[in-house]
Parts: structure tokens; sequence; C-alpha cells
């Protein structure tokens, strides 16, 4: 053992670690049931006796000594051949009055149990018959009524009047505190001043089952300081723990007390000990008492600090001699615990109310920048929304979106968050100060995959929609009274719980910590949730009028451009028919301007004929079902060919096909016709003479689509990339990019209607219908430069098309 550790060990630690095995295992320390220890210390006696008919079960086996009955002789017996009939109901009464209409006591939250003074008629050490007065404490266990006797202590009777003024001034100190430290400052001070003891400690648990930290100290002189210092959670085990929670106070009276052992050891009914979870004398455990010898402690009470029903902290107070509380002094130390929980409990009410005051003074900042209701308008910079719960960075994921603010979302969160969210409730925060510990990483692992220390995310659907808050790891320095990875170590006796001290300080740091989520941050965030969902929810509604509106419009559209095209196309053919008869009847008559000026007319009402016949077809794309069936797309093609195959060789066009092209689900008819209006206008737009060979390609490539890029840098498309195009592409005269979106209008050209073929400026427009009503895009290319590799020496142009909806575009 270092020489540091070694100087802590008072000769009294050294022969209680001799005394005892030389090997210790602390899984059994965690194991042990405290509460079925079998016996009581020693100063007292215990009877529990049947509620019915007030028949003794259990004794300790001290009676003899404390109770002047011998356990054997009460075993079985009623109890009040003992107490009497008046002292058996008092102590029913006064059981009763600490539980609800008599029921027995709760075996969750805290105990409850009722003292009061009993006489007892029997003879002296001296053998001379008298009265002796006990203080005995009672309490309900299922159907037992269990009496504990202490005898009265010396010094007169207790006399409230004297002691309450005490007890005043303490909780009037305490309510002046301001903070958590100064009130557990006060409290320790109080403590110390109404029991005695050497050193008395407030205590705080980090988290449920964490280690805990000494935050206030009252010690006498020549004691080294523990303030400050923090304690492995093994020094309190788990079902220490859940004992502290029920009993407001815990002391012991000696260390080196031997026990009292119950008769009979295990109950017919349960094949247990009695249940002394409740009991103020219930022995210790081994573990225990050999951890305060270690440390050089005789005697010690321990006092609860609660928190909404879960244990917070204790004040932990030793002696350096053995000490007896009598039962007045500890009911001040229980109320005194709970004066201190209360107070605690209202500081930090306080400190959550002020938070809480600016966090939403905060957040209505935050919600006055939705100017256009979007919730988008949350991730822009200077929305507030990191800094409203002091985080690093946020995210929010709606459908195929994945907008940040703060610092850049960690890889490894992106498809964490979606897992997380599925895990937990729509609408509730779900949060962590400790996430790597939350997925079973160690810090190191944590940090190389990128993954943050905190997370607070509230989930909008099952879908994996959410908004999210993460925070970078923030190591903590921390001092240990010992090693924390090592809680038992060599001593004098071999391994055994070891003393602690600031003499054997251990200088560690907690990583895989961020800062903790406030109770204020949570609530702030679920105000906020409130608020988006109610911004998507009017989204959808608005979202799905205006698409149902926009249905009826362009149904309207489509059957005011058929009817108009068909009831145009009546008097059209009249004034062209009326034209050419008078030019017939008349030729000979007018004059040269005249006959010029008639065929003029009948030309121009033949084009119009012919937009409207285009117009007619256009509107019918719209009106007319798609007959969706697999079919070959080489097939197709082929049949395109015996329209557009002509008009490819008048131009000198070659179609090249470097692959097979696949299978398809689309309407025959649609997908030939745009195939015939894709190879017709490369046909239109070939190169000049000159320019070289004139070429069009039809094929399949895996690609990108435009504009369905993810928000986080990712491809489009269901694998993160790219979708099956159909591409036709030609070496030709190629479009200009600030053009492009023009072509595809309808009745728009790039040239005069004589140059390039003539046309009416539709069939680019009727592809993209088509395509369009197969929930595909099409998209156009044209570089500057001279293309890929194979497809010629001039710009080109290259028309892109999908037939169905990629998948991220339905999500």
């Amino acid at each position: 053992m270092p020489d540091d550790v070694q100087g802590w060990l008072t000769p009294r630690a050294v022969a209680a670690e001799a005394g005892v095995s030389q090997e210790f295992d602390l899984s059994q320390c965690v194991r042990e049931p405290i509460h079925l220890l079998g016996g009581v210390q020693s100063y007292g006696a215990l009877i529990a006796a049947r509620w019915d008919d007030a028949v003794v079960d259990t004794v300790s086996r001290n009676a003899a000594e404390v109770l002047g009955r011998a356990a054997g002789e009460l075993l079985g017996r009623p109890v009040t051949e003992l107490i009497g009939d008046e002292q058996w109901a008092l102590a029913r009464e006064s059981a009763e009055a600490v539980t609800d209409s008599g029921a027995a006591a709760p075996q969750e939250g805290p105990a409850s149990s009722g003292v009061l003074p009993l006489t007892l008629d029997g003879e002296d050490d001296e053998g001379e018959r008298g009265s002796r007065l006990f203080d005995v404490t009672v309490h309900r266990n299922g159907d037992l009524l269990v009496l504990e006797f202490e005898p009265r202590a010396e010094g007169g009777p207790f006399v409230f009047q004297n002691f309450y003024p005490r007890v005043r001034r303490a909780l009037q100190k305490l309510q002046g505190a301001t903070d958590v430290t100064e009130c557990c400052a006060a409290a320790v001070r109080e403590i110390r001043t109404l029991t005695g003891y050497d050193r008395v400690v407030a205590y705080r648990f980090d988290g449920r089952d964490g280690p805990g930290q000494v935050i206030a100290e009252d010690r006498s002189e020549g004691r080294e300081p523990w303030l400050d210092l923090w304690f492995p959670a093994s020094d309190i085990p788990p079902q220490a723990r859940r004992l502290y929670a029920r009993n407001w106070i815990r002391v012991i009276g000696d260390v080196d007390d031997r026990t009292a052992g119950l008769v009979p050891e295990l109950r017919a009914d349960t094949g247990e000990p009695l249940d002394l979870s409740a009991s103020v004398l219930r022995t210790v455990s081994g573990y225990h008492l050999e951890y305060l010898r270690n440390i050089g402690v005789a005697s010690s009470m321990s006092v609860s600090l609660l928190h909404e029903g879960e244990l917070w902290g204790l004040i932990a107070c030793h002696g350096d001699e053995p000490r007896r509380l009598s039962p007045e002094v500890r009911a001040a130390c229980e109320f005194f615990g709970i004066a201190l929980s209360l107070q605690l409990a209202a500081v930090a009410g306080r400190e959550e109310a002020d938070e809480l005051a600016r966090t939403r003074r905060a957040l209505a900042a935050v919600l006055a920048r939705l100017t256009s209701g979007a919730p988008d308008d949350l991730m822009r910079p200077g929305s507030g929304l990191v800094e409203l719960l002091d985080a690093d960075g946020a995210v929010l994921l709606r459908g195929t979106e994945t907008l940040t603010a703060g610092a850049p979302l960690p890889d490894a969160l992106s498809g964490l968050l979606a897992r997380l969210a599925q895990d937990g409730s729509v609408g509730e925060v779900w949060s962590s100060d400790r996430l790597p510990e939350v997925l079973g990483l160690e810090p190191e692992e944590a940090e190389a995959e990128g993954i943050p220390a905190g997370l607070l995310l509230l989930p909008f659907n099952r879908d994996g929609d959410l908004l999210a808050w993460w925070r970078r790891e923030q190591p903590a320095p921390r001092e240990w009274a010992a090693d924390p990875s090592r809680p038992v170590r060599t001593g004098p006796g071999g391994e055994r719980l070891t003393p602690r001290g600031s003499a054997a300080v251990y200088r560690a740091t907690v990583r895989g910590r961020s800062a903790p989520w406030s109770p204020a941050q949570r609530l702030a965030a679920g105000e906020l949730w409130r608020e988006v969902s109610g911004l998507l929810t009017r989204q959808v509604v608005a979202l799905e009028a205006r698409n149902t509106e926009l249905a009826r419009t362009n149904e309207d559209l489509d059957s005011f451009a058929h009817a108009a095209a068909h009831d145009l196309k009546e008097p059209l053919r009249g004034i062209s028919n009326a034209a050419a008869f008078i030019v017939e009847d008349a030729g000979t008559v007018l004059d040269a301007t005249s006959l010029r000026r008639l065929t003029t007319v009948r030309r121009l009402a033949e084009r119009m004929d012919g937009l409207l016949d285009s117009l007619l077809h256009f509107s019918r794309l719209g009106q007319v079902g798609l007959e969706r069936e697999a079919l070959s797309v080489d097939e197709v093609l082929d049949d395109a060919l015996v329209v557009a195959g002509g008009r490819l060789a008048e131009q000198g066009v070659t179609l090249v096909r470097p692959a097979a092209l696949p299978r398809l689900r689309a309407d025959r008819e649609r997908l030939r016709e745009v195939l015939e209006n894709l190879l017709v206008n490369a046909a239109k737009y070939a190169a000049d003479e000159g320019a070289g060979e004139r070429r069009v390609w039809v094929e399949a490539v895996r690609t990108a689509v435009p504009g369905q890029a993810r928000e986080d840098g990712g491809g489009a498309g269901a694998d993160g990339g790219t979708v099956t195009a159909l591409v036709v592409r030609d070496n030709g005269i190629g479009i200009p990019a600030g053009q492009q979106a023009d072509v595809l209008q309808l009745f728009r050209r790039l040239h005069r209607r004589d140059e390039r073929g003539g046309g009416s400026g539709v069939g680019l427009a009727v592809v993209k219908r088509i395509v369009e009503r197969h929930g595909g895009r099409l998209w156009l290319e044209s570089p500057a430069a001279a293309p890929d590799a194979g497809c010629g020496g001039g710009p080109g142009t290259a028309v892109w098309f999908t037939l169905e909806e990629p998948p991220e575009a339905r999500a």
C-alpha cells in the first residue's frame, strides 16, 4: 500500500482488516440483501407481533438482556403479557396514525413509523423489581406490528420546549440560504451542533446510480478535509440507495456492536428473515461496518435527501467514539432532513423557474423569426435555434431534407438519429448527456466515430422526421477519494475496502459527457416542438388544398384547350376555303397584290390549323389515361424509327445504340411518341455540313437527377446517388444553357419557322408532358465544350428522362 494511504490507517483499522478474510468480492456487496440480515443492534430489542391477535411472531435473541424476558418465553405468546393491553392498543394507534387508514406500510417511498414511551415491569440487574421506561418505535410490516425497544437514556424525560428552539434556529438559518451549496453548508453545521458528531458532510449523487461528491462539510480539528472529493458509486450500492429512499434516517451506534439475531431466523410464510427495511435498529452489512472501521469511524448517522421521490444525496455523520442518539434527537434530524429536502427543492425550483423564464424569452425570439411560417426558417443563420439550448449544432430532418444549423452535422449522427427517433415517442423529449454510454461505447470509440456526447431530440412522427440538438464532449476533471477504477485495494489485511481522504486523492478526468440538458431546456424544446408541429400540420393541409385546386385548374385548362382548339378549327377551315374559292373564281380579275394577300391568308389558316391540331394533341395528353405495361425499350425504339428513320436518313444522321436498352413499365404509344420527337429533333438540329459525321445516340445510363440531391451533400436516388435514365443525345448545334428551359415550353422555337425543317415548337413540350405523366423527370444538357468521347466534335444536346418518379421524391 502507498505511504499516503498507509498513513490513514489507525491501529483500530489495521486490527479490523487483520481480523477478516483475505479475499474480497465487491459483487457480493452489491448483491447482499441488507434488509434481510436477520438481526438488530444489541442495545435495543425487537418484537414483531401479529396485528390481529397480538401473538409474537419474531423476537430478538437479546430480549432477556433488554426486556427481562427470554426470547423463548415471548415467542408464540401474546405480546400483551409483556406490555399489557392498554399499551398494545397505544402501539396500534401509533402505527395507524402514520399509515393510511390502518393499512400496512407501503413498500415504496419513505417508510412510516411512530415513537411512544412504554413502561415494563420487571427486575433490574440487582434483582429488585421496578418499572423501566423504553422508547418504542412502531411500524406496520404486512400482517405484523413491529415494536423496537430502546432503553430510555439517562438525563430525565425529553422536554420539547427545551429542544424546539435549537431546531427552529437551525431551520431559520436553512431558510436564509440562497443556493444548494449554501443550504447544505448550513445544514451540516446545524446537524453537527444537534448531534455532536465529529464529521458531518453533505453528499450529492451524480445521477441515480452515479458516484457522489462532498459539497459541504463541518468537522472537528485534526480531521482531513473531504470537501469537493468524489467517492465511487460502489460506496453506496443500489440496494442501500433504495433503503435510504425509504428511510429518512439511519443510525449506527457502534461499528463493533455484536448483532442480536432474530428468533426464528426464517419466517414460516416466506422462508426468509423478517424484512427490516423500515427498522431503526436493523443491523448493518459487514461490508459497510468494515468500510467505516477502515476510515476510523466508530459511529455514524445518515439522513436521506430526496427530490421528487428519488434519492438526491445524503447527510453523512461520523463519530470517533460509539454514540447513541435518543429517538427525539433522531426525530429532530429526520425532520431536519425533510426540511432540507424541501428547501433544496424550493431552491432548485426557483433556479429552474428563473432559467425557464430566460429560456422562454429566447424561445419567443426564435419563434418571432419564423416570418414565412416555414420550419426551414429555424435553420437559417441568426435564428437563435442553436443558442436556445446552448448546443453546438441542430438538425431538422423532414422527408428527404436534412437542414442543419450551427456546427456541421457529424456523419455518424445522421444514421443514428432515425434509429433513436423510432425508439422514442412522438412529441416526447429524449435526451442524454452521455450518449456514448447509452450506445455502449467507450469515450475514445465515440470520439473516433464522430459521435457527440450530448443529444436531445424530438420525433415529429414515425417516418423519421425530427428536430435535434447535439453537444460536444466536455471532459470534467475530478478529484477522487479513491481510484474509481479500483474501489478495492490491497491493505494490511488483504484486499479490503480502503480508507479515503485528501491524503489519497486520485485525479482523473471524466470523459464521454456533455453539459447536462436542464429541465428548462427540455421544456423549451417541447414547446418548440408543438409550435413546429402546428406549422407542419398547417403546411400539409394548405399543400393538400393547393394540390386539389391545382388539379382542378389543370383539368379546367385541359378542357378549355381541347374545346377551344376543336371549336376554332371549323371557322378556320371556312376562312381557308373562302380564300381558295376567291382565288379560283376571281383570279383573273384581282390584281397581283390582292392575290398574294389571299394566298397568305390561306397559308396562315393552314398553319393555324396545324397549331390547333398540336394544341388538341397536347391537351389530350392530360386527359387520356396511361396503359402501362412491361415492355422492351429496344422494341419501342424500332417502332419509332418507322416514322423518324426517314428524317434521319434525309439529314444523313446515323443512329448509335451502344448497348441493349432495359425493360420498363410504360405506355407503349406514348413512349414511342417521345422517342419519335427526340429523333426527329436530332435530325432537324444536326451539325452543319462539314462539321463531321452526324450521329444520335440512344442509351440507358445510371445518373443523378438534377435538383434531387440531398441537402447534406448526398446524391439523388434511394441508393444515395443515382437512378436509371434514358438519354437521346446528338452532336448537333446544341442549345445555349440560358434557353434550355424555353424550348420545353409550348410553341417555343429558337429559330425562325422556316429554318431547320420548320415545325410548331410543340415536340419537346409534348415529350416533357408525357414523361411527367409517367411520374418521371426530364432535363437537357448541352455543354459549351466538346462532349465526352464518342459524341462527335460539336457541343450537341442530350435529352435525359426517367419514366418513374425517383424513390426519394415519393418519400
